[in-house]
């Protein structure tokens, strides 16, 4: 059976030492696929301005590390609003992987990464879910 993006990552199995409840608050970050490409998302849910920018940063690191990511994208899908330090993130993976890829941003995700000229670092796709 294929998965969609928007499958959740199976963490029960125990293939990966970065399990979904490891995560500060499991209900922001999700994990719909890894490997070669990874895609991460946040539930179609915006981003809190609250969340511990650094713990993610390092623990999407030990996610490219652990399954060898060459791509990691974000869906962004349902997200209108992405915290400036989560941006930093983003930028900061690049360092880590051959392409950064950003699915579906809304027109103010879109706005901010133009406004920030930021959209010229990543692949911005829209795809069909």
């Amino acid at each position: 059976m294929n998965k969609s993006i928007h499958d959740e990552h199976d963490t029960s199995s125990g293939d990966s030492a970065l399990k979904i409840n490891e995560l500060k608050d499991p209900n922001v970050l999700r994990i719909y696929q890894t490997g070669e490409l990874t895609v991460v998302g946040f539930g179609g849910k915006d981003v809190p301005n609250e969340v511990c920018i650094a713990a993610y940063r390092d623990q999407l690191f030990q996610l490219i590390a652990e399954h060898h990511c060459k791509v990691i994208a974000f869906d962004l899908t349902g997200v209108t609003l992405v915290p400036s330090g989560m941006l930093g993130v983003l930028i900061s993976l690049r360092s880590k992987v051959e392409r950064v890829e950003i699915y579906n941003p809304s027109v103010d995700v879109r706005e901010v990464l133009h406004m920030t000229r930021l959209e010229q670092l990543f692949d911005i796709k829209e795809i069909a879910l």
